[in-house]
């Protein structure tokens, strides 16, 4: 997938409905609180994703990055740093493998 300012757009809205999701089945299951709710890890690495994806955005010179989306990839990156110590551990982080050393972490 090319790095473009497009799929960030596009990531960062399939977050945020996640996000929305969660929120949702925490109240249906009796208002648990979303710290107790056991697919926090998934958003976790799933904002990860979307945080690495922004900062490799910025640092990409091909794609002129508007100010507002700027300004979303940096408070996606302070969302990340809150909980960064729930994403899955790894001898390296799923955005830097290949997809053979995925396939084979996810014992596809």
């Amino acid at each position: 997938m090319a790095i473009t300012v497009q799929n960030f757009i596009k990531l960062a809205n399939f977050y945020n409905q996640m996000t929305m999701m969660m929120s949702a089945i925490c109240v249906q299951k009796g208002g648990i609180a979303m710290e107790n709710y056991v697919g926090r890890f998934f958003v976790a690495d799933t904002l990860e994703f979307v945080a690495e994806y922004g900062r490799r955005l910025l640092e990409s010179r091909s794609a002129a990055v508007p100010a507002d989306v700027a300004a979303v990839i940096k408070k996606f990156q302070g969302q990340y740093e809150k909980v960064k110590d729930l994403t899955t551990p790894t001898q390296k982080p799923i955005y830097e493998m290949t997809l053979e050393e995925f396939e084979r972490v996810m014992n596809i």
